[in-house]
């Protein structure tokens, strides 16, 4: 089954650059996929610390769950009545 291809939205700037791009290298719009594609790999090990970091702030609670999801502290969730773990 193939995949099913999204409108990207981007600012008109960056749309011009994508089309100029895209037709200087003789590539359709795929010079995006292939561009984020080069730019993840890139930043692989950056990525992989990010996610590291926030594994770890993951208990196997709903409060910890909470707190990565809106950013608040746990102290936070604390102080504005906690969350029940049975949930």
């Amino acid at each position: 089954m193939a995949a099913k291809l999204t409108p990207l939205k981007v600012d008109p700037e960056a749309d011009r650059l994508i089309s100029d791009g895209a037709h200087f290298l003789g590539m359709t719009k795929n010079l995006v996929a292939e561009a984020v594609r080069v730019y993840l790999e890139i930043r692989r090990e950056e990525i992989r610390a990010r996610m590291r970091e926030v594994m770890a702030l993951l208990d196997g609670t709903n409060r910890s769950r909470l707190a990565l999801l809106t950013g608040l502290t746990p102290e936070q969730i604390d102080a504005v009545g906690g969350i029940g773990e049975n949930l």
